[in-house]
This record gives C-alpha cells, structure tokens and sequence, in this order.
C-alpha cells in the first residue's frame, strides 16, 4: 500500500476517533448537567453556564485534534 494512501487512511481513523471521543465527552456532561438541575432548580443558571464553558473546551480540543489529522494527511 502507498505511504500516501496509508497517511490519509491514518488521518481518517484519527478523526473518527477525535470526534467520537467529542461526542461520549458532551454527552455525559450534558447527563450530568441535566441530572444536577434535576436535583438542584434553583442553580439551574449556574450549572447551564459552566456546561456551555466545559463543552466549549471539549469542542475546542476537538477542534485541535482535528486540524492535527489534516495537517498529517497532507503532509
């Protein structure tokens, strides 16, 4: 197989895995930030806002990863 076609094979398993991490990562925070307004209403406020920042991080991580893959696919 071509070295080439090997570094676009390599950069699609990474991002696959960049994204499906992405995923499993928003997801519990999500389900642990529904179950803590669930318990707690009144801080319902404070917790949507620190879950907006932390899947904001995820995201750009996400993001970084990403770039990573492409950057080594056509390199």
């Amino acid at each position: 197989m071509d070295p080439k076609a090997l570094g676009y094979l390599a950069a699609g398993i990474g991002a696959g895995i960049t994204v499906i991490g992405a995923g499993i990562g928003i997801g519990k925070l999500a389900a642990a930030a529904m179950e803590a307004s669930g318990r707690q209403p009144e801080a319902a406020g404070q917790v949507r806002t620190s879950m907006i920042i932390a899947a904001a991080l995820i995201e750009g991580a996400t993001f970084f990863g990403l770039a990573i893959c492409i950057i080594l696919a056509f390199k």
